[in-house]
């Protein structure tokens, strides 16, 4: 039994919305503007451990609508996903947990998102996709410039300049 190879596993649990809220503070004198607003959408990818080969994956998105330099809208929606994880790699569950899982979820939060901006009286939105391997790749660079930054500090704590 101890020669016997554990198959990987990988399952979704559940797929829900954890949070959404809608703002806008400048209705219904915003719904009078002609100029058509001008789209911000920050990202943001999560994951944590629930129990053992549990985790919960979560991207978050916030979309924020002005005109001029009035907001007409602030949606923000995060959407979460439960898998189950077992017996992979650990070099293969930290990609899985950051680009694999968001694929998953962020298409519902797409709708959600969309649906949440008609139903505040705005025209649809409709975000475009997102490639989360570039994200990942990203967010693992910004870690390393960071840890980079940090092991140059001089052994008085102070910063080394260039």
């Amino acid at each position: 039994m101890a020669d016997e190879i554990l198959q990987p596993v990988f399952q979704i649990q559940r797929v829900y919305l954890k949070d959404l809220s809608l703002e806008q503070p400048n209705s219904p004198a915003i719904f009078l503007e002609q100029e058509a607003p001008t789209m911000e959408v920050a990202v943001d990818v999560g994951a944590e451990p629930l129990a053992d080969g549990i985790f919960e994956s979560t991207v978050t998105i916030t979309v924020t609508a002005k005109i001029g330099d009035k907001v007409a809208f602030l949606v923000e929606g995060k959407q979460a996903g439960i898998f189950e994880a077992r017996n992979i790699p650990q070099e293969q569950l930290d990609p899985l947990l950051g680009i694999g899982c968001p694929n998953i979820v962020y298409p519902y939060l797409r709708a959600n998102i969309a649906d949440a901006i008609t139903r505040a009286g705005f025209p649809p939105v409709h975000l475009a996709e997102i490639n989360f391997e570039v994200f990942y790749q990203q967010r693992l660079q910004a870690i390393a410039d960071q840890q980079n930054a940090a092991n140059l500090a001089m052994p008085d704590g102070a910063a080394v300049t260039h």
